[in-house]
């Protein structure tokens, strides 16, 4: 039987997203989001964090200092009782063919890869994130519930293409949310 997940993006989810954060003197843990993950936790849900880095392609970090950091954040999840099953990173802008690369959000390729690679039912999985990218990331790889969180969960309200994602103002909300989901 296939497992569930939820992708987590990072920055304004994991962390407060103070853009390109590569050092961890400027990483922020958001509030709640380890009693947050210890709730995916019970409910028996595997944590994958699917994140751009565009940082490593424009220069303002290497992929050595986001490999560093993100050993480091995944040290942290454990040491919470909350490993992380996987994290998927996108270090490009573009693909060879000057668009969007495919696994950068909003394409689905970071979700595809991890159904691939940890045999995830992404029907029964879920996605957060705090852009509308990670929505239309999730939509496109078939997940089966999406929640933004923050404050870009206020726009396109009355786009109807989106009605099915839960806005949430914060971790605490997102734990009830993901009780809903994964119940």
């Amino acid at each position: 039987m296939p497992d569930r997940a939820l992708f987590l993006d990072r920055d304004g989810v994991i962390n407060v997203d103070k853009r390109y954060v590569a050092r961890r003197e400027d990483f922020e843990w958001m509030p709640g989001i380890f009693a947050f993950a210890r709730t995916v936790r019970d409910l028996d849900a595997k944590l994958v964090v699917v994140t751009n880095q565009s940082g490593i392609a424009r220069g303002y970090y290497t992929e050595e200092t986001f490999q560093a950091l993100t050993a480091w954040m995944q040290a942290r999840f454990a040491a919470e009782g909350v490993p992380l099953a996987r994290v998927y990173h996108c270090p490009f802008l573009t693909g060879p063919d000057g668009h969007d690369h495919p696994m950068r959000k909003p394409n689905p390729g970071m979700l595809l890869q991890a159904r691939d690679e940890l045999g995830l039912d992404m029907a029964a999985s879920a996605i957060i994130g705090d852009k509308w990218a990670d929505m239309d990331a999730g939509r496109a790889a078939g997940a089966g519930a999406a929640a933004i969180l923050g404050p870009h969960a206020r726009e396109r309200r009355c786009d109807p293409a989106y009605a099915d994602v839960t806005r949430l103002v914060d971790l605490a909300e997102a734990e009830i949310w993901a009780r809903r989901v994964f119940l």
